[in-house]
C-alpha cells in the first residue's frame, strides 16, 4: 500500500517511522516547511505536491492544522481514502469536504513510532486501512464524543509518564548513580511494569511492590503528601479545558 502523509509534524513523522518496512512506499507533503523532504530523505520516501499525493497514494493521512482543512481538501481532490488526524474536527466535517472519499478519524499517540501506540478510531475503515493502522499499535473504536477525554488520557499521557521517568532518574543520579544508568534502570522498569499492567490492575501491582512498613510504602506516602495523584488528575482536566476552549 502506498501511504501519503499530508503535513509533516511530530505525529505524522512518528506514524511514518512506524510504517517503515510496512508500507510499500511513502509520499510526503508540507506547506513549505521543508520537513516533507527531510522525512523522505530519512525514511526513504518522496516529497511531492498535495495533488500528486492524492493521485498516487492509496490512503492519505491528513495531519494539517484544522484551519487549513478546506484549502488542503481542494488540493487533495480525488483522494481514495483519508485518515484524519485533525484535532477537534468531527468526522462529518472532514467528510463534507471530501465527497465520495472514505474518511476515517484517528487519534494516535507517540508510541506509534515504535509500533506500540494507541490509536482511537471513528468511522471504521475497511480491513486494509485497519490493517495498516494496526501496524502502529493498539486500535480502539470510539464514539467521537469520547475523543476529547481519550486524548487527554492516551494522547497526553506519554508526556506525563516521561516526566515521571525523568524525575525518578534524576533523583537516582543525585544519589550517585550515573545519569545514563539511572535512566536505563527506570526506562526498563517502566517497560516491564507496562507489560505487567496488561495482566494486573494497577492497584494490585502497587500493593505487590509496597510491603507494609517498607521503603516503597514510604515513597508512596511521600507521593501522597506531595499530591501526585491529584496533580495527574489536574493535568487531565487542564488538557480537556484547553481542547474544549
Amino acid at each position: 500500500m502506498i501511504v501519503g502523509i499530508c503535513g509533516s509534524g511530530n505525529m505524522a513523522a512518528a506514524m511514518a517511522r512506524g510504517w517503515v518496512g510496512e508500507a510499500e512506499r511513502m509520499l510526503f507533503s508540507d506547506s513549505g516547511s521543508g520537513r516533507a523532504r527531510q522525512l523522505a530523505e530519512e525514511l526513504g520516501g518522496e516529497a511531492v505536491s498535495n495533488a500528486e499525493l492524492a493521485q498516487r497514494a492509496d490512503v492519505v493521512v491528513l495531519a494539517v492544522k484544522p484551519a487549513k482543512l478546506a484549502q488542503v481538501a481542494r488540493e487533495l481532490a480525488g483522494a481514495r481514502v483519508v485518515v484524519s488526524l485533525l484535532g477537534a474536527t468531527r468526522l462529518e466535517d472532514v467528510a463534507a469536504v471530501f465527497p465520495g472519499t472514505e474518511v476515517v478519524r484517528v487519534m494516535p499517540n507517540l508510541g506509534v513510532e515504535v509500533g506500540l501506540g494507541v490509536l482511537c478510531v471513528a468511522g471504521g475503515g475497511d480491513d486494509e486501512v485497519r490493517g495498516l493502522l494496526e501496524k502502529l499499535g493498539h486500535l480502539v473504536d470510539l464514539a467521537e464524543e469520547q475523543f476529547d477525554a481519550a486524548t487527554a488520557v492516551m494522547g497526553c499521557a506519554p508526556a506525563y509518564l516521561a516526566l515521571a521517568v525523568e524525575a525518578i532518574a534524576d533523583a537516582g543520579a543525585k544519589e550517585g548513580l550515573d545519569e545514563e544508568l539511572a535512566r536505563e534502570l527506570v526506562v526498563e522498569t517502566t517497560a516491564g511494569t507496562a507489560a505487567l499492567l496488561r495482566l494486573r490492575h494497577p492497584a494490585d501491582v502497587r500493593r505487590a511492590v509496597a510491603s507494609p512498613g517498607g521503603s516503597t510504602e514510604a515513597g508512596l506516602e511521600a507521593l501522597d503528601r506531595e499530591g501526585v495523584r491529584e496533580g495527574f488528575e489536574a493535568a487531565v482536566r487542564a488538557s480537556l479545558e484547553r481542547m474544549r476552549g
